[in-house]
């Protein structure tokens, strides 16, 4: 019956009917497949197997949508202990509390740091060039490396730099089209990530940038298990025949083709711009002009760089989406954060905050860290580990090659792990960690795989959140209440917000402080 219903489904999706030697190679794929599984289960155990189906396990119960409120409610069920789905031939590991995550994903992280294979998102359509999703090992120290000498904290002059004149922009267009609030979002995450990767800035419905946000959401829809029936059957990828009949191909190769396209010409440009010597000087042209660039190939240059500008708008644009929520949400808290910004900048519109009044903003900064946490829309169930080696944890025996999830959205839903979760509560970051970005919420990920450009994130947030609290007030559009229930309806698209919000200036001084301060900033894009 499941052999059954797969095959129909494999049917459906081509259009066509499935050729006998197709048919019969699947069968015994998915035979010898169902066998070894069996025997996996027998030689290990495993935390809380859901109970599923001969063969496919878990993969039918796998909701179209909201992925992170399934698992949720499975957390619930087994009481926020570890529970395991088998997915396809993939054992599925789900971390629902914060000390298993530290425990299997921060101290074994020599066990744990690795990427299952999507054959969808990593192999179809990233050719296997997306760092995000690079099993551990040479190419991806490497990349790291390189990354990592750009993004880190010692080059945070550079990105101030950048972070004050895009935030001025931020303002500016917040005040010229209130509507747009969340284009001017994506305008200040682009910009500020672009100018430094290549070298230009990125102004609200920039073609180019554009496109490439959209190949980035199409790849995020991908990261969840399930959604590619190559992830679930891995084996599909192997067939060497009749490619032109694998559904799965098409879309896969073409958003690749879309992605590759969108990064040659970001690298096109700036290395024209270079011929001509009227480029600024960024990190893709200064890795160029370097000796380094000769141990990456052309692809994996691309990568390199469409990548981190991936990452870079993804978060914080999603990030302020969120904090613009929690202000109609939870209305309390802004009016704390601006009493605390009156003070230090004037409650007549003196002045904009700056990264220098960081000191006197310990509430500016404690929201940031509490944006990072509060209903999380950015891998809200986490990028997936895989185990390099077998391991035993609390009893359990988890096999080599299982996947191991922290459950980010049950995670920070959790009143077991927060006070009052579903409160926008800045103070509860009022510790002695307040300064570091990555300590108390799992927003950039967690032990090897943790994201490189923590502090790059940190610091977009903290400039665009001290300004626009400075100079604006959020509130809820009458018949229009936000839905907080799931992620996908706080995230919106790129092309329509999640939800409404009506915003205003909170005074004609602070109008005439972002005409004043803010104008040149984004006329210049």
């Amino acid at each position: 019956m499941a052999i059954g219903l797969l095959l129909n489904g494999l049917e459906v999706l081509s259009g066509r009917p499935i050729p006998l030697v197709v048919l019969l190679s699947i069968i015994s794929l998915i035979l010898w497949s169902s066998i070894f599984s069996t025997s996996s289960k027998k030689k290990y155990s495993l935390p809380n197997l859901v109970p599923g189906l001969p063969i496919i396990g878990n993969t039918h119960q796998l909701p179209g949508e909201d992925f992170c409120l399934h698992v949720e409610q499975l957390a619930k069920s087994y009481g926020g202990k570890m529970f395991t789905l088998k997915i396809g031939n993939k054992f599925w590991v789900f971390l629902n509390n914060i000390r298993d995550v530290n425990e299997l994903l921060e101290k074994r992280a020599a066990k744990s740091s690795s990427r299952i294979d999507f054959p969808m998102a990593q192999g179809l359509m990233s050719n296997h060039k997306r760092m995000l999703l690079m099993p551990y090992g040479d190419l991806w120290r490497r990349e790291r490396k390189v990354v990592h000498s750009i993004l880190n904290v010692n080059q945070q002059n550079l990105f101030q730099t950048f972070q004050d004149v895009e935030s001025k922009a931020l303002l500016y267009n917040y005040l010229q089209d209130q509507a747009c609030w969340w284009k001017a979002h994506g305008s200040f995450s682009a910009s500020v990530i672009m100018s430094v990767i290549f070298g230009r800035r990125a102004a609200i419905g920039d073609e180019n940038m554009e496109a490439a946000l959209k190949c980035s959401e199409q790849f995020e829809h991908y990261l969840e298990p399930g959604r590619a029936v190559v992830d679930v059957l891995p084996f599909l990828m192997k067939i060497p025949w009749l490619k032109n009949l694998q559904p799965w191909r098409w879309y896969g190769d073409a958003l690749y083709r879309q992605t590759i396209g969108v990064y040659r010409k970001e690298m096109d440009d700036l290395r024209e711009r270079m011929r001509l010597g009227t480029q600024k000087p960024c990190f893709m042209s200064e890795l160029l002009d370097s000796k380094q660039h000769a141990q990456f190939s052309e692809e994996e240059l691309l990568f390199i760089g469409g990548t981190m500008i991936e990452a870079g708008t993804g978060s914080t644009r999603l990030s302020l989406h969120q904090c613009v929520a929690a202000a109609v949400a939870c209305p309390d808290w802004p009016v704390r954060v601006r009493a605390q910004l009156d003070q230090v900048c004037g409650a007549n519109a003196e002045r904009l905050p700056d990264f220098k009044d960081a000191i006197n903003l310990p509430l500016v900064k404690a929201a940031v860290k509490e944006s990072f946490r509060w209903k999380p829309t950015v891998a809200e169930t986490g990028v997936p580990h895989t185990m390099s080696e077998d391991d035993s944890y609390m009893g359990f025996t988890i096999p080599s090659g299982s996947v191991i999830v922290y459950n980010h959205w049950t995670i920070a839903n959790s009143s077991s792990e927060y006070e009052q979760p579903d409160r926008f509560w800045p103070e509860r970051f009022l510790n002695d960690d307040l300064d570091k970005p990555t300590k108390g919420h799992l927003g950039f990920g967690t032990g090897r795989r943790v994201c490189v450009g923590y502090n790059v994130g940190a610091g977009n947030m903290f400039i665009a959140l001290a300004r626009l609290l400075y100079c604006f007030e959020f509130e809820p559009v009458p018949g229009a209440p936000i839905d907080l229930s799931s992620p996908r309806l706080i995230r919106g698209t790129i092309e329509k917000a999640g939800f409404e919000v009506k915003i205003k200036v909170r005074s004609e001084a602070h109008r005439q402080l972002i005409e004043r301060e803010c104008r040149d900033a984004a006329l210049q894009l």
